[in-house]
């Protein structure tokens, strides 16, 4: 039912299960920005998701409605920035992200007459592997390009409520501008992705193609021996595509969320190396098809 994503976890955007792979607050902020200096880098988070919804979701156990859903999901992951430059300057790395969730959701089953279930899982989400993170930095101006690809390795089982993978793959093209003000300590990203979703051959549901957006605007100040950052975080995912196969019984079931919510963070140099933490509060203020609920993220980069 939710699911698990690049250094990303459950959440839910229309699509089979009222799901994606593609998370909001996954790749917006400083911490999210693919490296420009060579080196490796370790990346663990940990994301907290409460939603619920009236409404009618397909699921691997049916159709179910009045959903509450609790995840909780630690990302483990890394990777490497190799050196030289390459592609007119551009710093090249690759990443890999493993999520655990640990999920707790209630619904009212349609095949059982409205009686109500529950279902307590955990286990692994689905890998996510980016073997393309491309990043530019002539100036004060950066510019990426990553793709992310979801594999279907996660936990999952057919009739079951809750699922910690998806049983399908999504490959996620993004491209992206940030812009760090040396001087003036002011940064401001946006990315846009468009994700595309196989077949999940156990239920023979197809999740229509989702075009999402990620923006955020960040002030830095000098503090204590690092540097402190405060500001704002904002999303806009829409499902472009309707979903389809025979098992599609909800017909386009088109998904959309959109919310704003604030981003703190601090940034520690430690000699030659950095650390970055950050933590942020997303809540959703617009949805179709999909549980309404709240995103707490936590983040941590070390890069060696």
């Amino acid at each position: 039912m939710l699911a698990a994503l690049t250094g990303q976890s459950a959440t839910v955007l229309g699509g089979e299960g009222g799901t994606s792979h593609v998370i909001p607050g996954a790749n917006a902020t400083l911490a999210d920005l693919p490296p420009t200096t060579p080196g490796v880098f370790f990346k663990p988070m940990f994301l907290r998701y409460q939603g619920e919804a009236s409404a009618q979701i397909p699921t691997a156990a049916g159709i179910v409605a009045n959903v509450h859903a609790t995840v909780e999901t630690l990302i483990l992951g890394g990777g490497y920035t190799v050196q030289p430059t390459l592609l007119g300057g551009a710093h090249y790395s690759v990443a890999a992200f493993l999520p655990y969730s640990w999920m707790d959701i209630s619904a009212d089953s349609e095949a059982l007459g409205g009686i109500g279930v529950q279902s307590r899982v955990s286990g692994f989400g689905d890998l996510t592997v980016v073997p393309v993170m491309l990043a530019w930095k002539p100036s004060d101006w950066q510019y990426d390009f990553l793709l992310p690809i979801y594999a279907p390795t996660g936990s999952y089982e057919l009739g079951r409520l809750g699922n910690p993978g998806l049983n399908y793959w999504t490959f996620d093209p993004i491209v992206g501008a940030a812009y760090s003000g040396a001087k003036t300590g002011l940064n401001a990203a946006i990315h846009l992705g468009y994700a595309m979703n196989t077949e999940n051959p156990d239920t023979d549901y197809r999740s229509g193609d989702l075009l999402h957006v990620d923006a955020s605007v960040q002030q830095i100040f000098p503090l204590g021996s690092g540097y402190l950052n405060v500001g704002a975080e904002g999303w806009y995912f829409q499902q472009v595509t309707g979903d389809s196969g025979s098992g599609a019984r909800l017909g386009d079931f088109e998904g959309r969320t959109a919310g704003i919510g604030p981003v703190i963070g601090y940034i520690q140099p430690l000699g030659q190396q950095k650390l970055v933490l950050e933590l942020k509060w997303l809540p959703e203020l617009e949805t179709r098809n999909r549980l309404n609920g709240d995103y707490l993220w936590l983040k941590a980069v070390y890069k060696f």
